[in-house]
């Protein structure tokens, strides 16, 4: 059961393993882009491809639904990157449902934990898998894997690691469950928790009254997708929106006020931060491709404040 790229790796490593993946569950097609063509997801564009069975519920308590997923009569569901599922479907299987979820659990429960790990700046971070019950993320744990989050990774770079790692690990969890040796242990709730939130539109904007690191975690946690961004001011008085993919921060006395923008309208721009600046390196102005800020400043003059 699961959407996007994250749940294709998984779901192959089960394949090309020799596994007998019965069905796959996947969201409804949505309309996309311009011309609102239906878009099959990610996952079931796979499971056309490996001719696998596909189930599409709009309501996963539908009685229909039910019935067709118990006449798989399946061992085990596995979750990645999915729906939250109701009692009726995660406790249908003799062996269970267990789930990948892109964190060390307990720790970034929730829609979107790459992300705030970069965005909090931790220095590692891995993915786990563990048993449903009631509760969102906070089920036994069954394995876990790390993996150092490096100064350069960005929401990308962090995503198509993990997704790897966590196809091993769905592999050797399956395998363990399998083989009966599965053991498993309870989150420890006794640590101070960091949440991990869907992220929308509106938490994007940069607040530059953070530290220059806080930016920097900030940026690369939202590049390249949903993206950071911020407002620039031309020298004619227009205001445009960029979505701000890369950052150089430089830790430095600064005298100009906080949010300050200063140029050469040649080579640079830079935003005066708490303790120091920001440099802009790569930015997408709205409906314009991604650019370097020399691109950008051959375009645009930008007025200093």
């Amino acid at each position: 059961m699961g959407t996007p790229e994250f749940a294709v790796a998984p779901l192959k490593a089960l394949v090309d393993n020799g596994y007998n993946v019965v069905a796959v569950v996947t969201m409804p097609d949505k309309p996309a882009q311009r011309g609102m063509k239906l878009q099959y997801s990610a996952v079931k564009q796979y499971a056309l491809e490996a001719g696998l069975p596909v189930l599409q519920p709009e309501k996963l308590k539908d009685p229909q639904f039910l019935k067709v997923l118990r006449s798989y009569s399946v061992d085990l569901q596995i979750v990645v990157a999915f729906r939250m599922l109701p009692e009726a479907v995660w406790n249908m299987p003799p062996k269970g449902t267990f789930n990948l979820h892109a964190s060390l659990l307990p720790q970034y429960r929730g829609a979107a934990p790459i992300n705030w790990a970069i965005i909090n700046g931790e220095k590692e971070t891995g993915v786990t898998t563990f048993f449903l019950n009631h509760n969102i993320d906070t089920g036994n744990i069954i394995m876990q894997e790390r993996t150092p989050i490096n100064p350069d990774d960005n929401i990308g770079t962090l995503y198509d690691r993990l997704m790897q790692i966590g196809a091993g690990v769905v592999l050797q969890t399956v395998d363990k469950i399998a083989s009966g040796s599965v053991k498993t242990y309870a989150q420890d709730e006794s640590q101070e928790l960091k949440p991990a939130p869907k992220i929308f539109k509106e938490d994007c904007l940069i607040l530059w009254d953070k530290s220059a690191k806080q930016v920097n975690d900030f940026v690369r946690g939202l590049s390249p997708y949903p993206a950071a961004y911020t407002t620039l001011k031309t020298q004619k008085g227009e205001e445009i929106r960029v979505k701000v993919l890369k950052v150089l921060p430089e830790q430095s006395e600064r005298k100009e006020s906080i949010g300050a923008v200063l140029t050469d309208n040649k080579s640079y721009i830079k935003i005066a931060v708490k303790d120091g600046y920001i440099y802009l390196d790569q930015i997408q102005p709205a409906g314009k491709k991604v650019m370097t800020i020399k691109e950008f400043l051959n375009g645009y003059k930008i007025k200093e404040k």
